[in-house]
């Protein structure tokens, strides 16, 4: 199994939803492939923290703020079309 097949697994490995052959081939590859455990773990970890977290919703201004901070981003970033 190679990296980029575990982590195409990666979401029903964590829900429990795959065949007993492809979830011991993702555990192999687990045991020997620090990488994927590490994205593994963490991903996991991160389920276990927000599972039973409540929704918090932005106050509108805070949302408003954020939305232009990222569209200004994203429009800095962008290649005018006579550059290319």
């Amino acid at each position: 199994m190679t990296c980029s097949e575990f982590l195409k697994e990666l979401t029903d490995y964590l829900d429990d939803s795959l065949d007993t052959r492809t979830k011991t081939e993702l555990e192999e590859h687990l045991h020997w492939c620090r990488n994927c455990y590490v994205i593994c773990n963490t991903t996991k970890k991160t389920i276990e923290i927000y599972k039973d977290s409540e929704i918090y919703e932005l106050p509108d201004d805070l949302r408003t703020r954020l939305r232009s901070a990222i569209m200004a981003k994203c429009q800095a970033k962008k290649v005018p079309p006579s550059a290319v």
